[in-house]
């Protein structure tokens, strides 16, 4: 389902259409900062804008009808002619503009295109398009860092509940510290082969060149299964199952859980 969000750009209020790990900036609502009657298909209809957007194609859209494109570009800026964002493209499977209805019904454009339109309203209202959807981004790449950040907090705070069932069920009493530091660590790498298939020393052994461990290198879907793993991992213990019988049912979960968030769009967002 598509999200919006919007940005202030000289007094109006310009909806930004988030769509399949895109960003479509609305036309429309530009269109509101313009002083006089002008319309998109104004714009549309001059040669300049047909170049351009023939190019833009060219380069991002492998379906792009050329064939279609060279007739509407012949009779492009003659005073008869006449063309809208929806027969551009019908008739040449242009991707960069987009003619919607419903709640977010109006046209909208690929940031490219939408930062030329913006120059059809002045040179200063395409600078703070520019700044404000610059700013956008920012605040998007910082959410999502944060998030990730967060993931890797969680993970951290899942363990040590984890260590905290090791030690009050698997570990005897009066246990060295050495003792102890081979029992969790051997507990961390039964996680590790449930989920990566592989132990930290093998990783180690195989990357001796990176730095950090094998949990370091994880993709976002992968700490999501570790974090939920940890938990499982620390009741399954409680239940005092034996190693062998957790690790089967850990890699049961983790191939489980793992092709469900590998098709979760939420997750592939946050990339």
């Amino acid at each position: 389902m598509a999200k919006s969000k919007k940005i202030q750009v000289e007094g109006e209020e310009i909806t930004i259409l988030f769509e399949n790990d895109n960003e479509l900036i609305s036309l429309t609502d530009m269109l509101k900062a313009k002083n006089g009657d002008f319309f998109i298909s104004d714009w549309l209809r001059n040669r300049n804008t047909i170049e351009y957007l023939g190019i833009w194609e060219s380069i991002y859209n492998p379906s792009f009808n050329y064939g279609e494109f060279a007739i509407i570009k012949s009779q492009a800026g003659l005073n008869s002619y006449k063309l809208s964002v929806k027969d551009w493209t019908e008739k040449t499977n242009a991707i960069g503009l987009k003619a919607t209805a419903g709640r977010y019904g109006g046209t909208f454009a690929h940031p490219d295109i939408a930062f030329e339109f913006g120059m059809w309203i002045s040179p200063q209202f395409k600078i703070y398009l520019v700044k404000e959807f610059q700013r956008l981004k920012s605040e998007e790449n910082n959410r999502l860092k944060f998030e990730w950040n967060l993931q890797r907090i969680l993970s951290k705070i899942n363990y040590h509940i984890h260590t905290d069932a090791i030690k009050e069920n698997l570990i005897p009493k009066q246990i060295t510290k050495h003792q102890s530091g081979i029992l969790y660590a051997s507990e961390a790498d039964l996680l590790n082969l449930a989920l990566f298939g592989i132990t930290a020393k093998n990783w180690r052994d195989n990357n001796a060149n990176s730095t950090g461990n094998i949990r370091d290198y994880a993709t976002i879907e992968q700490l999501v299964v570790l974090s939920n793993l940890e938990s499982i991992n620390a009741l399954l213990i409680r239940q005092r199952l034996s190693p062998i019988d957790r690790l089967i049912q850990l890699n049961k979960v983790a191939i489980t859980q793992m092709k469900s968030l590998l098709e979760n769009e939420t997750i592939k967002k946050l990339k």
